[in-house]
């Protein structure tokens, strides 16, 4: 997937999260939210009544639309953990 960040930010050194066992690079201080949407993910979830795909919507941890799972721990905030090294992330 294409990275989606503002090329002119100097950013300290890249670590690596998985996303549904996919590598995918991340920066010390960025949200889940963030790196997710930086590395192209729009769909985080389906939705429980008709199934369809969910994407962030607040980010700020108030409506709940960024729900993962992170390194085993179910119904998560993506927009309020910072990544960290060899994070595992599942998306829904």
């Amino acid at each position: 997937m294409k990275d989606l960040r503002i090329d002119k930010i100097n950013r300290q050194e890249s670590i690596t999260i998985r996303v549904n066992g996919q590598e995918v690079t991340a920066y010390p201080g960025e949200t889940v939210l963030a790196a997710l949407v930086a590395a192209g993910f729009r769909g985080l979830k389906q939705s429980v009544a008709a199934g369809e795909t969910r994407g962030a919507f607040c980010g700020m941890g108030v409506c709940f639309e960024c729900i993962v799972t992170i390194n085993g721990k179910p119904n998560q905030r993506a927009c309020m953990y910072q990544v960290d090294d060899n994070m595992e992330i599942v998306l829904a």
